[in-house]
């Protein structure tokens, strides 16, 4: 079975390398890696992302959604163009993304500041249900006040908490609630112990694979942009972690991914 990189910045990745977007979409491809999200995390990239997707619909697909690192320059016209384009939706258009919470930055904790990221995540939260898409889900120091908007907020097709590294308890609230947690190259490291025990624990009907690109390099990759194609390193950790075959492991998973996304 093939994978799906169910969370990238591939648009970032392009800028950032200067690489043809045909070369990083064909390595990954080489490696197994047959789908690929693209989410967004500013109102000025719906566009780029947009069009970069349409380049290649056969193996990309695509989300939109307001940051919540960038919550100071988002503004309620953003939130307009956002549903604009949600009601005249592109079939390769699969979720609201990245959206979500953020207590590790400091000065986005300020109250005025921490208002408005709830006032946006809330807001997004309802396009998502009113316009039945999945979300993608950033949470950085804030999965207790995630899961309330989220047991609040009823979206039928659920979506997905990113990037994972909080503990077995916290994980199994979410998945309970229905939702899936993204299992990234955090994994690839020995020293991430919380997170590869929270791994190897839940079900695997929850878990979808990310590489998080450019961002969340794996092991042996620090300090170079991260890229779609390691997805087989994150893959191979998972399977450590797991009594199930590989084979299993690897079905089941792009299953849920193209179920969510697909």
């Amino acid at each position: 079975m093939p994978f799906f990189d169910t969370h990238t910045h591939l648009d970032y990745l392009h800028q950032f390398t200067q690489e043809p977007l045909e070369h990083l979409v064909q390595n990954a491809i080489a490696n197994g890696v047959e789908k690929i999200l693209v989410v967004a995390v500013l109102q000025r990239d719906f566009e780029t992302i947009k069009n970069l997707t349409a380049l290649f619909p056969k193996n990309l697909r695509y989300g939109l959604g307001l940051h919540p690192l960038y919550i100071k320059e988002h503004t309620l016209k953003d939130l307009d163009v956002l549903e604009n384009i949600l009601l005249q939706r592109h079939k390769k258009l699969t979720a609201v993304a990245e959206i979500g919470l953020e207590q590790a930055i400091p000065e986005l904790t300020a109250e005025l500041i921490w208002k408005k990221q709830c006032k946006f995540f809330e807001a997004q939260l309802f396009l998502a249900k009113k316009y039945h898409l999945p979300v993608n889900l950033h949470s950085r120091k804030t999965h207790d006040q995630l899961f309330t908007f989220l047991k609040r907020i009823d979206i039928p097709k659920r979506g997905v908490v990113h990037g994972f590294s909080g503990s077995y308890d916290q994980a199994k609230r979410f998945v309970d609630l229905g939702y899936k947690i993204g299992v990234g190259g955090t994994i690839t490291y020995e020293r991430a112990n919380k997170t590869r025990q929270t791994m190897s624990k839940l079900p695997l009907d929850a878990l979808l694979l990310e590489t998080d690109s450019p961002d969340m390099p794996v092991s042996g990759f620090q300090g170079q942009p991260n890229r779609p194609e390691r997805m087989a390193k994150i893959f191979e950790s998972l399977c450590q972690l797991r009594k199930e075959t590989p084979e299993q492991i690897q079905e089941t998973i792009w299953q849920n991914s193209l179920a969510l996304f697909g």
